[in-house]
């Protein structure tokens, strides 16, 4: 992409984002970071925002642009006396090396004020962390685990933790399971991702829901 200074055309900064959506009349992307940033990071990331907003308003003319530094949560918040889900933005910006200096806090989305803009709803925080709740539990090792052997599909225990875990569409497979057998009728390519676990088990990816299994299976109902 190319930005636009005094009508000559450069080269923009490479940036790229955690989050672009592209709307009717709007662009926005968010850059994700972490609660802790480095010191000095603030500063190259003004640059890349500023360079990637000038190239995003050319490349998208007559569309708004927003571009949004996001934090997942607030850790300056004292969880015996305020929400888990509560920010305060002013505190918490203020405690980030530089960040006043290069930012504006209406360029930033903090804790669940970042989920509700993902979501489009309200109190997506705090369903998120009542999944977490949910599936982190002393025995989940041992549920994990058994929903990396193919051989217990058939189970309805394996039914019950897809449930438990909100894995609505692993269990959309699992109840079609007859359906998605006949469509398959021997076919090579589509056995193989059939039998494929549903995690990953490469390491880098270890642990992630196979989405593109799911997709080509839910293609065939």
């Amino acid at each position: 992409m190319f930005a636009n200074y005094d009508d000559a055309l450069i080269d923009a900064m490479d940036f790229s984002a955690d989050v672009f959506i592209l709307d009717d009349d709007s662009v926005c992307a968010i850059e994700l970071k972490s609660v802790k940033p480095n010191s000095g990071e603030m500063k190259g990331e003004k640059q890349k925002i500023l360079e990637g907003k000038a190239a995003l308003y050319r490349e998208f003319q007559n569309r708004d642009i927003l571009f949004y530094m996001g934090f997942p949560f607030d850790p300056t918040v004292d969880t015996e006396n305020e929400s888990e889900t509560s920010f305060d933005k002013d505190r918490f910006l203020g405690q980030i090396i530089n960040m006043s200096k290069y930012f504006d806090k209406d360029e930033t989305l903090v804790a669940s004020e970042l989920w509700d803009f993902l979501s489009g709803e309200t109190h997506t925080m705090e369903q998120i962390l009542e999944i977490i709740n949910t599936i982190s539990t002393v025995d989940f090792l041992d549920k994990y685990n058994y929903l990396t052997v193919n051989a217990n599909r058939t189970n309805q225990r394996y039914k019950d933790i897809l449930i438990e875990w909100f894995l609505f569409s692993e269990l959309e497979l699992i109840e079609n399971d007859e359906i998605i057998k006949n469509k398959i009728a021997g076919d090579k390519k589509l056995t193989r991702i059939y039998n494929k676990q549903t995690f990953e088990s490469n390491n880098s990816k270890k642990g992630t829901y196979r989405f593109d299994r799911y997709n080509v299976l839910k293609a065939l109902l």
